[in-house]
Order: C-alpha cells, then sequence, then structure tokens
C-alpha cells in the first residue's frame, strides 16, 4: 500500500501535513474504522512523529460530536505568534517538585493516551513529547501555542493542570 497525506487546520489556524502509512491505523472512539472515514470537515486527533509542520500519523481519531469532555470546551487556545510574550499562568494542579527538564521521555501507548487527553483539554497545539515524571504523571510538553506550554496527566490520563 503506498503512502498518502492529507492537509488539516489545527483551531490555531496552522496548516499541517498528515503523512498516512499502511501501518497508520484509524478510530472513531474506541473503534476501529477505515481511512475513508476521514473526510473533509471531520474533527481528528492524529497521534505520530513530528517534523515541521508534518506529522507521520499511527493513529487518527475521527472525534465524535457528543460526550466530549467540558474541559475541551472550557479550555481557549492561544495561538503562537512569533514575538509575543508567552502568557504566564497556572491551571489546576501543577506537581509539587516538578522542574522543567525532569522526569524521562517516554513513548507508546502511554505517551499516546497522556498526548490524546492533552489535546482533548487545550485543543490546538501540537505535542512534541512526553515526559514521565517521578510521580508517575506526565508532562505533555506543547509547541505552536503561547499557552499552555505544559499539560500535567495523572496515571489514569485526566489532565490535571497547565502552565
Amino acid at each position: 500500500m503506498s503512502t498518502t497525506s492529507f492537509t488539516l487546520t489545527t483551531s490555531a489556524g496552522q496548516k499541517v501535513t498528515i503523512d498516512e502509512a499502511s501501518s497508520t491505523k484509524y478510530k472513531r472512539g474506541t473503534s476501529s474504522i477505515s481511512a475513508s472515514a476521514i473526510t473533509k470537515g471531520k474533527r481528528v486527533l492524529v497521534l505520530g512523529t513530528t517534523s515541521g509542520t508534518t506529522i507521520k500519523a499511527a493513529q487518527v481519531i475521527v472525534q465524535t460530536t457528543g460526550g466530549e469532555s467540558t474541559a475541551s470546551t472550557a479550555a481557549k487556545v492561544i495561538p503562537f505568534q512569533r514575538g509575543a510574550p508567552t502568557t504566564s499562568k497556572q491551571a489546576g494542579q501543577i506537581p509539587a517538585n516538578w522542574s522543567q527538564g525532569s522526569g524521562t521521555i517516554v513513548s507508546g501507548t502511554a505517551a499516546n493516551k497522556a498526548t490524546e487527553a492533552a489535546l482533548a483539554a487545550y485543543p490546538g497545539g501540537i505535542v512534541d513529547r512526553v515526559v514521565k515524571l517521578s510521580n508517575g504523571e506526565y508532562n505533555v510538553h506543547y509547541i505552536g501555542v503561547n499557552w499552555p506550554h505544559h499539560v500535567f496527566v495523572n496515571q489514569d490520563f485526566k489532565v490535571v493542570g497547565a502552565e
């Protein structure tokens, strides 16, 4: 099967190219679906490896219209603007002993679940890494938005804080 791609626009207005491969998995909620379910106008969550404005998709999840987290509707995306100062604020709980650069970079299922939770609560950013902290929580590192820069997700993959 040959590799294909599609382009999407994030809620922050950034154009991103999604490279699909024969190994890319497609889901709607927890159900597997075919790639043909990805159509213009559908909201999707893409998990994969980023390079610039391209994501090599490991998984594409079509967002459902009902039953979404109330956190996603309460969150406000602040698109990244070059030269603009970073908004300095916190929301929820930040781990007490957390400092930038602490923890271990993780990948795989845990990183994908933490990414999915963070993007559901704070859509519009691009996740470039997930770090497991010493307390077992995850720090999902966002780029492409002025706030949040760090989203904290607990062991049950629920968002607990952001800064």
